[in-house]
């Protein structure tokens, strides 16, 4: 396979050190190098993305546009094969080669504020150099991704449909999830109402997918781009918070050892606003605390919908995995909702604090 791929690019994969890379979950991914330089060969997922040529039209249009209206922005794009093809199709697979970044990394988990501030600053950043593009250009990569709706209608057929034991295992999950459906009311009214714009959004802004320099840690810019097609700024925001704010991840099962931590919310807003504070409407600001509510809502009802339907998305390595994963997130954004006034009083502070600098 990788003599195939590699030299439709002009490389010998004979003469290439090849070697896995990275922790992502969807595509697989090598590092090559050779002579000096160094890529990074990705296989895309076409179960995940079952229309390459989406994500192909995609990267293209917006690469044009930022070549024209940014051309110093670092928008990592994958390199042509030799024949001018996005893509190299080996036995129907589609593999694509990037440029690896000198002085680069990514990490895995937010350790410091710092980490989360400079990760909400570059997708901020990407968000707002693409404020005038039209993001109805794009396509959908994955249909109806972050459709809160419609994935609480899958939780209602599951329910309507599963086995009395998942039921009653998954009795304290499903109340919940009744209790908090205010969450997709008030996300189909914000819709109606035209209060949320349609953006140009990242959709997967998990603190691996942006580009840190190795030495300073400060951002570089955003990776991972296949999940880029319009949408709502709570969608990246929303997935910040859940993924950022507690150092337990979602396959932790001592929920003891889930914890918001303020900080790194008062570091995700400022980077963030930092960049789109002239670009979000004065309505669209009001729905900030929101976000993380929307996203840590639609992750839980996802995974106890899996776990009535039988576990048929997601991967599982033990029973109820999808059970615990779901009890998992619907316990942070119980903590996530408790700590409201306390994220009010941050967004205040910081403000208040941005106008004495502008003064």
């Amino acid at each position: 396979m990788f003599q195939a791929v590699l030299s439709a690019y002009g490389l010998r994969a004979d003469s290439c050190k090849i070697e896995p890379f990275g922790s992502g979950l969807i595509n697989h991914t090598w590092k090559v190098c050779q002579e000096g330089l160094a890529y990074i060969l990705q296989e895309v997922n076409t179960t995940v993305f079952p229309k390459p040529e989406y994500i192909a039209h995609n990267i293209r249009a917006i690469k044009g546009y930022l070549d024209q209206t940014a051309p110093d922005y670092l928008f990592v794009a994958p390199i042509n094969a030799s024949n001018g093809d996005d893509f190299v199709v080996v036995n129907d697979r589609f593999y694509r080669l990037f440029p690896f970044i000198a002085h680069s990394c990514t990490i895995d988990s937010v350790q410091r504020p710092e980490q989360a501030y400079q990760a909400a600053k570059q997708f901020g950043q990407f968000s707002r150099i693409l404020y005038a593009f039209k993001a109805q250009q794009l396509k959908p990569t994955i249909e109806d991704f972050h459709n809160l709706p419609l994935r609480v209608r899958q939780f209602k057929n599951a329910l309507a449909q599963t086995s009395s034991e998942r039921m009653i295992k998954a009795s304290f999950a499903i109340e919940e999830i009744i209790r908090y459906y205010d969450i997709e009311a008030q996300y189909t009214q914000m819709v109606k109402s035209s209060e949320l714009h349609l953006r140009v959004v990242h959709h997967d802004t998990k603190i691996s997918n942006v580009l840190l320099q190795s030495e300073t840690g400060i951002g570089l810019g955003v990776i991972d781009l296949d999940t880029v097609m319009p949408g709502y700024f709570i969608s990246d925001v929303g997935d910040m918070m859940r993924t950022y704010l507690s150092e337990a991840n979602e396959e932790e099962n001592d929920f003891n050892k889930i914890a918001i931590r303020n900080d790194v919310f008062a570091a995700i807003y400022k980077g963030y606003m930092e960049e789109m504070n002239q670009v979000l409407t004065l309505a669209e600001k009001q729905f900030f605390i929101y976000s993380g509510k929307f996203m840590i809502y639609m992750q839980a009802v996802r995974f106890i919908t899996d776990f009535l339907n039988g576990d048929i998305y997601y991967k599982t390595n033990y029973p109820e995995q999808n059970l615990v994963r779901g009890l998992n997130q619907i316990d942070l954004l119980n903590k996530y909702v408790a700590r409201q006034q306390e994220f009010e009083e941050i967004i205040s502070e910081i403000d208040k604090n941005q106008e004495i600098v502008l003064k």
